[in-house]
């Protein structure tokens, strides 16, 4: 059965401001780094060489809006996975995690576009 999720908070194209793991100039080194969700419940997100097609999971944690997914993507062109999540901080802003399997995990922060 499908329940009705909140997605609206973060539908959209979000700016990766900042990533515990790299500075901000490799995050931009191919383009400008983003990560984004839409209301079907997909997304995707670039940084550095590593790009990545997600599945999420819109809800609730502790009453603040939150998205949970997975992912699948590249890294240099060699295949990599993860999972990681974000919360909503403010209408512009949000925070999270990505991992990636395997390998780093790092926290992220980002403004909306």
């Amino acid at each position: 059965m499908n329940l009705p999720v909140n997605d609206a908070p973060f539908v959209g194209r979000w700016r990766l401001v900042h990533m515990d793991e790299w500075d901000q100039d490799y995050l931009d080194l191919v383009e400008e780094a983003y990560i984004e969700f839409d209301s079907n419940g997909q997304g995707g997100f670039i940084f550095g060489v590593v790009k990545g097609w997600l599945d999420c999971r819109f809800g609730k944690y502790e009453g603040q809006e939150k998205v949970e997914f997975s992912w699948e993507g590249e890294s240099e062109f060699d295949p990599i996975c993860g999972r990681g999540w974000a919360v909503l901080d403010s209408p512009k802003e949000i925070s999270g995690e990505l991992f990636i399997h395997n390998s780093d995990d790092a926290y992220f922060e980002a403004a909306k576009l």
